[in-house]
C-alpha cells in the first residue's frame, strides 16, 4: 500500500512538472493568439507612426506657405513657430500609458497624434484668417496706396527719395521720411488709394497738409501744398485730386513731399507705385529715388 501510495505520489509530482513543463515552452492557444494580437498591435501602432510623420511633413509644407506666401501676400501678421509648434502642458499627460504593452511606442504615437491634431487646429484658423482677409482683398487693394501722387507728364524731376539725405537748411545728414516730386505751383497732387481726409491745414515743417486715412492701417501725408481741394471727413477715391503742388512751410521751391505710414511707421514709398508705371518706369523711378542728393525740405 505503501509503494502504491509512494508510486502514485511520484506520478503526480511527474505529470505537474510536466504540465507546468508544457505551460513554459508551449503556449496555450489563448496565450498564441495574445502575443499573435500583440504583434499585430505593435506593427499597426508602427505604421501609424510613419503614417503621422509623412502627415507632418505634408503640414510642415502647408505651414512653411501659409507663412511666407499666403501670409505676405495679405500683409498678414506672422504665426510665430512658438506658437505652431508649442506643445502640450503637465508631465503626466501619458502617464496612464505606461502600463500598456509596447508603452515607449503607444506613448510615442499619441504624442505625435496630439501635436499633429493642436497643428492643425491653428493651421485650420490661420486658413480661415487667410480666407476672411481674400474676401476684404478687393477694397483693400483699392485703399493701398498704389500710385505717384503727381503725374509723371507733371514732373519736372524727382528730387528726392526716401532715406538718408542732406538737409537743405542746414546741410547736414538726417533722415528723410518721404520722397519729393519738383513740379509748378498749381499742378494737380492725387490721392494714392481710397480713404478719409483726416486733416487739411497747416502742419509744422511740411506747410499746407493733406492727411488721408486708408484703412487697414495705412496713412498717406502730401505737405508744401498751395491749395486744397479736400476737407476733413471727406470720402475719396484713388486718383481724385486732393490738392495742388505749392512751396509752403519749410521748403527750397515748389514740389510735393509724399509719405506712407504703415502702422505709425513710415515706409519708403518707391515700393508702392506699382498700379501706374511700366516696368521700365518703375525701374528708372527706383534709380531716381535711390540718389543720395539734397531734399527740398
Amino acid at each position: 500500500m505503501a509503494v502504491a501510495l509512494r508510486n502514485l505520489s511520484l506520478g503526480l509530482l511527474i505529470g505537474f512538472i510536466a504540465f507546468f513543463a508544457f505551460l513554459h515552452f508551449f503556449n496555450s492557444p489563448m496565450e498564441a493568439l495574445l502575443r499573435k494580437e500583440n504583434r499585430l498591435l505593435q506593427t499597426q501602432y508602427e505604421m501609424l507612426l510613419k503614417e503621422l510623420g509623412r502627415a507632418n511633413d505634408v503640414l510642415e509644407d502647408l505651414q512653411d506657405r501659409d507663412e511666407h506666401l499666403y501670409r505676405a501676400i495679405f500683409h498678414a501678421d506672422s504665426i510665430p513657430m512658438s506658437i505652431r509648434k508649442s506643445g502640450f502642458g503637465g508631465s503626466n499627460r501619458y502617464e496612464h500609458l505606461k502600463g500598456l504593452p509596447n508603452s515607449d511606442l503607444v506613448v510615442e504615437t499619441t504624442k505625435r497624434m496630439d501635436m499633429l491634431k493642436k497643428q492643425l487646429y491653428i493651421q485650420s484658423n490661420s486658413l480661415e484668417e487667410l480666407i476672411s482677409l481674400g474676401k476684404d482683398m478687393e477694397h483693400k487693394i483699392r485703399c493701398i496706396p498704389a500710385i505717384q501722387p503727381v503725374a509723371n507728364k507733371d514732373l519736372k524731376r524727382m528730387a528726392s527719395g526716401y532715406g538718408m539725405r542732406i538737409d537743405p537748411f542746414y546741410h547736414i545728414p538726417r533722415f528723410h521720411s518721404g520722397m519729393d516730386f519738383s513740379a509748378d505751383i498749381g499742378t494737380e497732387v492725387y490721392a494714392t488709394g481710397d480713404g478719409i481726409v483726416i486733416q487739411a491745414s497747416w502742419k509744422q515743417g511740411y506747410g499746407n497738409c493733406v492727411i488721408i486715412d486708408h484703412g487697414y492701417d495705412y496713412k498717406t501725408l502730401y505737405g508744401h501744398i498751395d491749395k486744397y481741394k479736400v476737407r476733413v471727413g471727406q470720402k475719396i477715391s484713388r486718383g481724385e485730386v486732393i490738392a495742388t503742388v505749392g512751396n509752403t512751410g519749410k521748403s527750397k521751391g515748389p514740389h510735393l513731399h509724399y509719405e506712407v505710414i504703415y502702422r505709425g511707421r513710415h515706409d519708403n514709398p518707391a515700393t508702392y507705385y506699382f498700379q501706374d508705371l511700366t516696368p521700365e518706369e518703375y525701374d528708372q523711378m527706383l534709380q531716381i529715388a535711390d540718389n543720395h542728393g539734397q531734399v527740398m525740405d
